[in-house]
Order: C-alpha cells, then structure tokens, then sequence
C-alpha cells in the first residue's frame, strides 16, 4: 500500500469519530476501449486545462451539522473534501504555481469559500485540526 494509501485509511477511520462519511474519490483518465479517446473519471476531472488549476481531493464526502436558533434540530450535510497526504506532509498556505498541490489547494480553497470542510492531512492528527477549524469558523460567523 502506498504512504496515501495508508493516510486514506488513518483519515476514514478518524472522520467517523466526527460522523463523518468520506469516500474515495478514484480520479483520472484511461483511453476508452472502442475509440481510443481519453474518458476522463472523479470529481471535477472535466479537462486537462482544468485539472492543472482545480484538482478534487482524495476523499470526498459529508459532514452532519444541527444547525441552531431557527432551525433547531434539523440536520444538514456539510459537504466534505479532504487531501491524503503521506505520513509528514506539512500543509502550507500556497504551493507551486505547477505541482499537484496548488490545484488541490485551490480545491481547498473553493471548498472552504463555500462553507465546507476541506484541507489536507497525512494523519489522525492533521484531520482532527481541520474539522476544529470548521467548528471555530462556524461558531464564530467567520
């Protein structure tokens, strides 16, 4: 198993401490078996040009939030997108204008703008700070 691989497994397992549901995103481009054109598969894969600047993460999935005051009680899904890295990633503010992760990070960031949960983690631990920055955010208005 590859170093995400096991990172995929450390970040399920955790996210459903947060009742989270997270799936895996499989995302690429395979030549199709009749006509030898690019099939492009996962979430947001639409064209080459796009996935240079807009790359969905890993994991993709929901988040269960009680919403409060005049919606007490009623439960909505956040939508839930996160990066597995390998054990020892450090997650930065920007990355390189061509490496994977500036389009990952720029995922991120559409998420985030958005009201969503995402970031990337290589560990319990990293996971764990993400979701306690969604909850800071949501309880502060910010």
């Amino acid at each position: 198993m590859t170093p995400e691989g096991f990172a995929v497994q450390k970040i399920r397992v955790r996210a459903s401490a947060w009742f989270s549901r997270l799936f895996k995103n499989n995302s690429g481009v395979l030549p199709s078996h009749d006509s030898n054109r690019p099939v492009r598969f996962g979430l947001g894969n639409e064209s080459k040009d796009l996935n240079k600047t807009l790359k969905s993460h890993d994991l993709i999935g929901f988040t269960p939030i009680i919403i409060t005051q005049e919606m007490v009680g009623k439960k909505v899904a956040v939508f839930t997108s996160i990066e597995a890295k390998a054990e020892g990633f450090k997650p930065r503010k920007s990355y390189p204008k061509k490496s994977r992760e500036y389009a990952q990070n720029n995922w991120a960031n559409l998420i985030l703008e958005n009201g969503g949960i995402s970031g990337f983690a290589s560990n319990e631990e990293q996971f764990d700070l993400i979701m306690q920055e969604f909850n800071s955010r949501i309880r502060t208005n910010g």
